[in-house]
């Protein structure tokens, strides 16, 4: 990534519905080489897709939860089929592995607490791999819509990494 695959990542990020002739123009480049970079950026995964911001409250999801679970046994397949068994639940939005106390973090949006108590209850509690879990409600949230590169990090004696 150089400093104008970066300005045209930022661009896409800010509005992904521009044209190809707006990025070019706001980013100082010919149209040709604009989309020539955007389509190496797809090429290289730096873009992996691009989506609409959608409020879950319009989607009548108005509560969030986060749920941290423990799943056993304890092993790269079960974690694997369980993320995959859960992430296909149409309440998942996402789903993390994580390392630590506990295995997986589960990001859900229903309705209201009453549908949130049914998932815990109908669709995890009775999981036979999952061993302990625990829910927070998320009160409020806020998330970027741009991410930057960061920096490469530089060894002490003075050469990236």
């Amino acid at each position: 990534m150089d400093e104008l695959d970066s300005a045209i990542v930022a661009e896409l990020q800010r509005d992904a519905r521009q044209s190809n002739r707006e990025i070019a123009r706001k980013v100082g480049i010919a149209p040709s080489t604009c989309l020539e970079r955007i389509r190496a950026l797809r090429r290289r995964n730096v873009i992996r897709g691009y989506h609409a911001d959608v409020d879950p409250r319009a989607l009548n999801r108005g509560v969030q939860a986060l749920i941290a679970a423990q799943v056993r046994p304890l092993s790269r397949d079960v974690i694997e089929r369980f993320l995959d068994s859960v992430s296909a639940l149409p309440e998942v939005l996402s789903t993390f592995v994580l390392a630590g106390g506990d295995d997986s973090i589960i990001h859900v949006a229903v309705q209201d607490v009453d549908h949130l108590h049914a998932f815990l209850i109908d669709r995890l509690a009775r999981r036979k791999e999952i061993v302990s879990f625990r829910t927070s409600v998320i009160l409020s949230q806020s998330h970027k819509t741009e991410i930057t590169p960061l920096d490469p990090p530089v060894h002490p004696g003075g050469r990236v990494r």
